[in-house]
């Protein structure tokens, strides 16, 4: 039985097959929005159009990869969070692509969050099934979220901290495209940062589990105004966001002592920033780039489990 996920993000269109016979996912593709040179996102209207007009090509694609006639259920993620009010129009695109395509086969719609896609995506690469059955403490950290969630379930998700200004994917990507990358950025600054061999112990702002990220914007510019390699200044940007989410962390385990604690989203398939972070918490899970960033895995994921 195979169940069919789509997302529709404000990064990348995405889609995904999970097999719930065999507990694998069968095939994913995604797509990021184009945005244009020297920009750090786009308009809703223009991620709307985008999405719509990638969709059928995507899924044309996708049914090459798998038998979509054995599609019981479609997952779709139609908001952002699982929480009052939280809503962005680009959303629409794959709610309309799922609603259509179950319509056609006769077949349900299982609505879900992107959050909570991504939190399925995290657990399942964790290679830890119980993972998705017991209470964990989860980091998404993404251009949209720097979140510490408290989860006793999928589908059940407490936010007990987050950034009370700039996301750390903002913070990535404005300094990659300062320094010339397309964005999503996250990925050359990664690559850049990791040819740095300096080490930074950068000031950080955090309070409890809630932390300020806006300054880090500033000193990442002073460091270029000062001479410094854009290498090092890559290297000061993840090392900063790196020692802000131990500092959360450790606040959050103060609270929820011996919960598993996975760390997701596209800010962390930084390899720094994730070497960072397992020098002071080894036993934490971190999630592969593949199941980290923007995807519709999680969202595949969660259709499967809804199915009796």
């Amino acid at each position: 039985m195979l169940t069919l996920g789509i997302d529709t993000s404000n990064y990348a269109t995405s889609l995904a097959v999970f097999s719930k016979d065999t507990g694998e996912v069968v095939c994913d593709i995604k797509k990021f929005l184009p945005v244009k040179e020297g920009q750090t996102g786009l308009r809703q209207s223009d991620a709307l159009f985008h999405h719509t007009a990638v969709l059928p090509s995507l899924m044309e694609e996708l049914s090459h990869k798998a038998d979509l006639t054995q599609v019981a259920c479609v997952g779709v993620s139609s908001r952002p969070r699982p929480a009052e009010g939280s809503y962005m129009p680009c959303f629409l695109a794959g709610v309309s692509a799922a609603a259509a395509f179950a319509a056609a086969r006769g077949i349900p719609v299982f609505s879900t969050t992107h959050q909570q896609g991504h939190l399925a995506a995290a657990l399942h690469a964790t290679g830890r099934p119980e993972l998705m059955e017991q209470p964990v403490l989860v980091f998404h950290v993404s251009g949209g979220t720097t979140d510490l969630l408290y989860c006793p379930s999928l589908e059940e998700i407490h936010c007990m901290g987050t950034s009370d200004d700039l996301y750390a994917g903002q913070a990535v990507d404005r300094l990659g495209v300062k320094l010339g990358f397309p964005f999503p950025a996250g990925q050359y600054v990664s690559r850049l940062a990791e040819n740095s061999r300096e080490r930074f112990h950068p000031k950080v702002s955090v309070k409890g589990t809630h932390c300020s990220l806006s300054g880090l914007e500033n000193q990442c510019n002073k460091l270029l105004e000062e001479g410094r390699s854009p290498e090092d200044a890559c290297r000061y940007c993840l090392t900063a966001i790196g020692e802000t989410l131990c500092r959360m962390a450790s606040a959050a385990e103060k609270e929820y002592h011996g919960l598993p604690l996975v760390f997701a989203g596209g800010v962390m398939s930084s390899s720094v920033i994730a070497q960072y972070v397992k020098e002071q918490f080894p036993r934490a899970h971190f999630v592969p780039g593949r199941f980290s960033s923007d995807n519709a895995i999680g969202v595949s994921i969660l259709a499967a489990r809804s199915l009796t």
